[in-house]
């Protein structure tokens, strides 16, 4: 089997970086931007210059544009050029813990705690031990009516493991304006899936590789990138289970306005987005730019 883990930076290497460099069942990735080091090295991972990334596609790279984490498409590419079964997305800011990726439940029939949400998303924050949180990219007008009082264990069999993350978790902007939280995430919560669509991130998920060609981090729409890419993966049919937490995020510095700025077009539509993605999934892209939407038809060419 080939794990490979793909992830951005503009930064050195990072504590998190080195560690998932030096794990000897898994092959890292890293997408160099145009801010990212020139001297950029690994030990035993590959990086991918700005220049390489121009020789794979230059048309998807003008699409994509340049100093966004959306760059990470083209770790997909590179992934699903080295066989992958399964990819590991991951931030250069959450550090791995002991065990992380040891255990996958990618690919395997999980018993699960899979909750009946009785609205149109789930929201797996909530589910845990900091039920007064929200994941990022979750509408905001199902938050009052969340209810995770009704819930069966049940075997599902996971497309997409969501692991959590201790420390400072993956919320929006306005939760973590109001909260400021460090958190600990019960083990005990996990896994667990839901009956309908689920907000999952970019930033400690794994997937089986047969999902590539419908897992496209969307750019040009803020940090709804990836949370709209999990609606539609989702929408296509893959099935999530949310694991416990396997890293400690320390989180680079952000400027919370300019996060919550880039958030507002999922607080507009990402409810409307849950409803038409469950209908048909392909819906989202009338929610999208032009830009986004030829990008998203030009990376699936790589498939075909």
């Amino acid at each position: 089997m080939t794990n490979v883990i793909v992830t951005t930076t503009i930064n050195p290497p990072t504590e998190a970086v080195r560690r998932f460099d030096a794990m000897d069942d898994w092959h890292l990735v890293v997408i160099g931007d145009r801010k990212t080091p020139v001297d950029y090295r690994l030990e035993r991972g590959t990086v991918v210059t700005p220049d390489d990334q121009e020789k794979i596609d230059p048309a998807l790279s003008d699409l994509i544009g340049w100093n966004c984490i959306q760059r990470r498409n083209f770790g997909f590419l590179v992934a699903a050029e080295m066989g992958a079964d399964v990819v590991a997305v991951v931030d250069d800011d959450n550090i791995p813990l002991e065990g992380w990726g040891t255990d996958l439940l990618v690919g395997r029939e999980v018993e699960a705690t899979v909750y009946a949400a009785g609205l149109p998303a789930f929201d797996p924050i909530g589910a845990t031990n900091h039920p007064d949180l929200w994941h990022r990219g979750y509408p905001l007008q199902l938050l009052a009516r969340r209810d995770y009082s009704r819930s069966v264990r049940s075997p599902v069999t996971a497309d997409v493991q969501a692991d959590f993350w201790d420390g400072d978790p993956d919320i929006d902007a306005i939760c973590r304006m109001q909260f400021a939280p460090e958190c600990r995430f019960d083990p005990a919560c996990f896994p667990m899936a839901a009956d309908t669509l689920g907000p999952f991130n970019s930033q400690n998920t794994f997937l089986a590789a047969r999902w590539l060609p419908d897992y496209f981090l969307f750019p040009h729409i803020g940090r709804m990138d990836d949370i709209w890419a999990s609606y539609y993966l989702q929408g296509k049919g893959a099935k999530v289970v949310y694991g416990k937490a396997s890293v400690y995020q320390e989180r680079n510095p952000h400027d919370l306005v300019v996060d919550m700025k880039k958030e507002y077009i999922g607080y507009e539509h990402n409810l409307a987005v849950v409803e038409a993605v469950a209908e048909d999934p392909d819906a989202l892209l009338d929610y999208l730019p032009a830009e986004s939407v030829a990008a998203f038809e030009r990376y699936r060419t790589h498939f075909t």
